[in-house]
């Protein structure tokens, strides 16, 4: 009975930690601008947005809304195999955030700091990391290509429940995630 009681725990346990991951949303080719990309209703959640690109100039996009005084925490990262990992800071993709009062950064990639992730078991390099304290409103990321290249863009570092139990959001169709915790 008591280990039925402990691989019980366990299982719970280890079937619970996928929670603590960021949560995963694809950039599709037709997610050129951030009115056609989705809509991340709470962008304190954790999010791995994916891009793929198939040459120079492509961009897709993708918006979050946050409340004021909330953390904006964003970070740019490679996965750690060919062709990404060979390519030169001048080739990767480049990120423009802009927030709902106007104001513009663009993260600069000044490392490549190996990233263990264990959830998916697999291994990044952190490219640019941008942290600041939101406005209330929504805010627009653009990423685009100068190369064939995946990125993962991080948004949000917290885990649990998001404001809304909806998201992300594409132009009205809302994706009911109320079943991810």
């Amino acid at each position: 009975m008591r280990r039925l009681v402990i691989a019980v725990i366990a299982a719970l346990v280890l079937s619970s930690s996928a929670a603590f991951a960021h949560q995963p949303v694809v950039l599709l080719d037709t997610d050129t601008t951030a009115a056609k990309g989705p809509l991340l209703v709470d962008g304190t959640v954790s999010f791995a947005i994916r891009a793929s690109f198939t040459k120079s100039g492509q961009k897709k996009a993708f918006r979050a809304q946050f409340q004021e005084g909330e953390a904006l925490e964003v970070q740019l990262l490679i996965v750690d195999k060919k062709p990404e990992n060979a390519l030169k800071s001048s080739q990767l993709p480049s990120v423009v955030i802009t927030g709902p009062d106007g104001f513009k950064a663009t993260m600069k990639i000044n490392e490549r700091t190996k990233f263990y992730e264990p959830y998916g078991g697999t291994n990044y390099f952190y490219l640019a990391r941008y942290s600041g304290v939101a406005k209330a409103g929504i805010y627009n990321f653009v990423i685009t290509s100068r190369a064939k290249a995946g990125i993962t863009l991080a948004v949000g570092d917290r885990t649990g429940r998001p404001r809304s139990a909806h998201m992300p959001q594409r132009g009205q169709k809302r994706i009911d995630r109320s079943g991810w915790w």
